[in-house]
């Protein structure tokens, strides 16, 4: 493990460093914003004490929402990225460092501030001259808990499409990379340590009497000055004439598409792309984000838009299907359809071998009749889908004892581990190819059909009309077994997206050997 630890980071470093760099900076301006309103907010409720309560109720309450609610509530305000993660961690920042300003002021001896008093101090001498400096320590050590607990709590700012090591988290879970997962764990807590290790060593230098007020008043400066150029970096994007922004959701297949497009794009033109994979919620996600302009292209299925999409729920032949899916998406939404790639990813359900063999299970009609003796376990939207679930489960009699939340890319390992007995599957999964899972027969053929294909802002086409060509030539490209393939090669043999992308172009002959 250690072994393989150490060749990743050295392989994948063009990956992992500018994650890094990214995590600091989404970090650090989240730490900024929560300290200067944190300190502010401590100051005025220790100076009107009646307040407090009622301020740190709030205050407490905002910090008791799960992370990633409180992420769902950000995106339809402020969007998908790292503006949406940087509100959101400094609101989850602010408890500690008002809770320790209002502490320390709180707790400056009473016998010091009456003597000032008496020495004709105004109020506003004795906050800056006496209660700050007094407190300074215990500020000092929420601050420190709270960059700590900002660090960390980043990573799971990925699930919107903001940069980070959570990145590499996630894109390892869903890849199945329990390598990449582990790597992006640790480089965040090395990060947590080494911040509060070097928190604690400007804390001692603080409280050293032998330096001079002057003194540390000037490293102050210097360090904020560095903290603030460092931070504002991530608002520096290089100008750049043609540029347009790829979108995926967290499937091992969108990776590799979002690849080839991105291959392709930079091969036969001169614009440059950039690339958001495994926006958490898929769909739910990255379609009104791409309505609103924060993505120009992402993969797509047709089986999706048409349901959870459009609302439709009458089900036409798919040649009308994707003529009226092209018409309304362009009419409602001013999105383009470019084509389908070819292959169906459409919905199954799997058993392990052994469960199959146990109750001589072969198709959905034979799942019924032992489903009360099992536990199913999917992704947590199938399981609100008009399509999904309680669809599912109606419309084949399934009585399943129990239902789990599973991530995409922990389901297999579930159901070899026997955690869950069944499990919804996608028909191009990589791992479908383990003998030891089998796929069950859709005999009430109760899945529709999803094909998969290309979705593009109509803002995006007209602007730089060259990428139709260029996105067309994945058109019918790719059949199920080809996808599945290439989707077992980045989650069981640990291979590259990118590299399994280029192999299929370049074998295709879509791109060049060189290139």
């Amino acid at each position: 493990m250690i072994q393989e630890l150490i060749e990743f980071y050295s392989e994948r470093s063009d990956f992992l460093l500018p994650l890094i760099l990214e995590h600091l900076q989404i970090s650090m301006i989240a730490i900024i914003i929560a300290t200067i309103i944190g300190i502010s907010v401590g100051i005025f409720i220790a100076e009107n004490k009646k307040t407090s309560p009622v301020i740190l109720g709030i205050v407490s309450f905002l910090y008791t929402i799960p992370s990633i609610s409180m992420l769902g509530f950000l995106i339809p305000v402020t969007g998908i990225g790292n503006k949406s993660a940087i509100i959101a961690l400094s609101i989850y920042a602010l408890l500690p460092i008002i809770r320790s300003t209002y502490t320390g002021i709180q707790g400056v001896d009473q016998d010091v501030l009456e003597a000032a008093k008496g020495m004709g101090s105004t109020r506003l001498q004795i906050l800056l001259k006496i209660k700050l400096p007094l407190a300074f320590p215990v500020i000092l050590s929420g601050f420190k808990n709270m960059t700590v607990m900002t660090v960390a709590l980043a990573g799971i700012a990925s699930f919107i499409g903001a940069g980070g090591l959570g990145v590499a988290i996630y894109r390892g879970i869903t890849t199945n990379n329990v390598i990449m997962t582990i790597a992006g764990s640790l480089a965040v807590a090395v990060l947590a340590f080494l911040l509060d290790f070097l928190i604690g060593i400007f804390e001692k230098y603080i409280q050293n009497r032998r330096h001079s007020q002057k003194q540390k008043q000037r490293v102050v400066a210097i360090l904020l000055a560095v903290i603030l150029f460092f931070s504002a970096s991530l608002f520096y994007v290089p100008h750049q004439e043609k540029k347009i922004h790829i979108a995926t959701k967290p499937m091992t297949e969108e990776f590799i598409i979002g690849e080839m497009m991105k291959l392709l794009i930079e091969d036969r033109t001169d614009i440059q792309v950039e690339m958001t994979k495994g926006v958490g919620g898929g769909t739910s996600n990255i379609h009104p984000a791409i309505v609103k302009g924060d993505f120009d292209i992402y993969p797509e299925y047709t089986g999706t838009s048409w349901n959870f999409v459009l609302k439709e729920t009458n089900r036409p032949d798919e040649e009308t299907l994707y003529k009226q899916l092209v018409s309304q998406y362009e009419q409602k939404y001013q999105l383009t359809w470019l084509g389908l790639y070819g292959f169906n990813n459409t919905y199954g359900i799997a058993v392990t071998k052994e469960l199959a063999e146990r109750y001589h299970l072969k198709a959905y009609s034979d799942l019924a009749s032992v489903s009360s003796q099992l536990t199913f376990g999917s992704e947590y939207d199938f399981y609100e889908r008009d399509d999904g679930y309680n669809a599912m489960a109606k419309a084949n009699d399934f009585h399943f004892k129990k239902t789990v939340d599973l991530d995409i890319g922990l389901k297999y390992d579930a159901l070899k581990k026997g955690e869950v007995d069944t499990i919804i599957a996608f028909t191009t999964d990589g791992k479908l190819s383990d003998p030891d899972i089998v796929l069950l027969e859709d005999d009430q053929q109760y899945f529709e059909n999803y094909y998969a294909g290309t979705v593009i802002r109509q803002e995006t086409l007209e602007k730089y009309p060259e990428l139709k060509s260029v996105l067309v030539l994945l058109n019918d490209q790719i059949n199920e077994q080809q996808m599945a393939e290439m989707n077992n090669k980045v989650e069981t043999e640990k291979q590259n997206e990118k590299d399994v992308a280029k192999d299929f172009l370049i074998e295709h002959g879509l791109l060049e050997e060189s290139k």
